[in-house]
């Protein structure tokens, strides 16, 4: 028998550190060849490490949220004949770190409480989790709880170290539960837990870009109503003309397409600027970014030369990428290299939002909801669907006026959306 030493692998890009994101196996597991053994965080992307060979994990180099140089010692894995350390060299250090995710510790009363059970394969009965125990979730996964009415305790979850996913509680409603079983005081029983949650993974990096942004930016935003009438009652007639062969249209992929009609005129908006260098790249091809809350944090996947891209096309490649992040499967490539990015909160959009800039890019453009009011037409009081886009800029590249005129575009892109395609 010998041993083979898996060494922090190279990732391009000029990196040379990562942060050990989450493991996936643990100290005495039998691994094979191709089995993801851990992720690990880039700037842009998670990244899994496959072990290269069959054996047993004897050593793990480091713990979640811990940052490693490329090049030292991820783990070690006894395997049959030499492997690749020699046995008269010195013995590889290495700290056991028998941890399969990030823990996550719980204080109640200052008795430490159990962490998150490990992920389930499929989904069981209900988990009996103590009252005070906090399951793992999202906070998009918790309001869907909530919405459900589903007290999230008893849903076992299927995501890493027990995370319950929108899954989890779909399977949950179909196997006939309810909260019919949970004790009526439970929810007036006195509660003193505390709960401490490290900054690692996914977390820290969006925590550090979006310091970085606002500290190194000069942010102002910009709020303008829209009346979507018009486009909405555009997207549903195509819709119901050409859903079934096409594809559903939502809104998202109208406003990509006014976004690369107003940029024509506004090219100091798909730009990035390079504040190290002072220098502004303005550029002809238009890259949206669109971000998506994916269970692990917010990513920022990249619908690239939108400006080639008909509705359609538009519709089917945010569908592609939103379920990429969603997943954890978006390459470093679908996650870098956009020029502006677009934002939305969808339903939950309220009236107003201050998004923060996607750093280089200059311009960020945000979605509120859609809501039915009463507006003055022509004289007459009629309901109509009104939206506002709420949008940051970078002070130090963009004039307000120039902001405002491009936003004032949009709306009458969307406005008039015949206009959209126009040449």
């Amino acid at each position: 028998m010998g041993t083979h030493v898996i060494k922090m692998p190279d990732i391009g890009e000029g990196i040379a550190e990562v942060e050990l994101s989450q493991w996936h196996v643990k100290v005495g597991d039998m691994v094979v060849e191709d089995q993801v053994l851990a992720d690990v965080m880039t700037d842009k992307a998670m990244v899994d490490i496959p072990s290269p060979v069959h054996g047993k994990v004897l050593a793990l180099g480091g713990q979640p949220g811990e940052v490693m140089a490329v090049g030292s010692v991820l783990i070690s894995i006894e395997v049959e004949g030499a492997g690749n350390v020699k046995e008269s060299a010195q013995p590889v250090a290495v700290k056991e770190a028998p941890v399969a995710a990030p823990k996550v510790a719980a204080v109640v009363e200052n008795k430490p409480v159990a962490a998150p059970r490990p992920a389930a394969a499929c989904q069981g009965p209900m988990v009996a989790r103590e009252a005070d125990e906090r399951p793992l979730a999202s906070p998009a996964v918790r309001k869907h709880a909530l919405d459900l009415g589903i007290q999230l305790r008893l849903v076992r979850g299927s995501g890493p170290a027990g995370r319950v996913l929108h899954e989890d509680l779909e399977a949950y409603l179909a196997q006939g539960h309810s909260n019919a079983s949970a004790p009526a005081s439970a929810a007036y029983a006195l509660r003193n837990d505390e709960e401490q949650i490290p900054v690692i993974g996914m977390r820290r990096k969006i925590a550090q870009r979006m310091q970085d942004a606002t500290q190194r930016a000069a942010h102002f935003s910009y709020v303008e109503e829209i009346d979507v009438t018009a486009v909405e009652q555009l997207r549903a007639h195509l819709n119901e003309k050409h859903g079934a062969t096409r594809g559903k249209l939502t809104l998202l992929p109208f406003l990509v397409r006014a976004l690369v009609v107003a940029l024509r005129d506004f090219p100091q908006i798909n730009a990035r600027y390079d504040d190290e260098a002072q220098v502004i790249t303005r550029l002809g091809a238009v890259h949206v970014g669109v971000a998506t809350q994916a269970d692990i944090g917010l990513m920022v996947p990249v619908v690239r030369h939108a400006e080639t891209r008909s509705l359609w096309d538009s519709a089917a490649e945010i569908s592609r990428l939103a379920t990429a992040a969603r997943t954890g499967k978006a390459s470093r490539d679908e996650l870098s290299g956009s020029t502006i990015t677009l934002t939305s909160l969808g339903a939950l959009g309220g009236i107003v939002s201050t998004p923060v800039l996607n750093l280089p890019e200059v311009a960020i453009v945000g979605v509120n909801k859609i809501v039915e009011r009463p507006m003055v037409v022509k004289g007459q009081i009629v309901i109509r669907k009104m939206m506002n886009l709420s949008s940051s800029f970078d002070h130090r590249v963009v004039d307000g006026m120039d902001a405002a005129q491009f936003i004032q575009a949009i709306r009458g892109l969307l406005e008039q959306p015949a206009t959209l395609f126009v040449e």
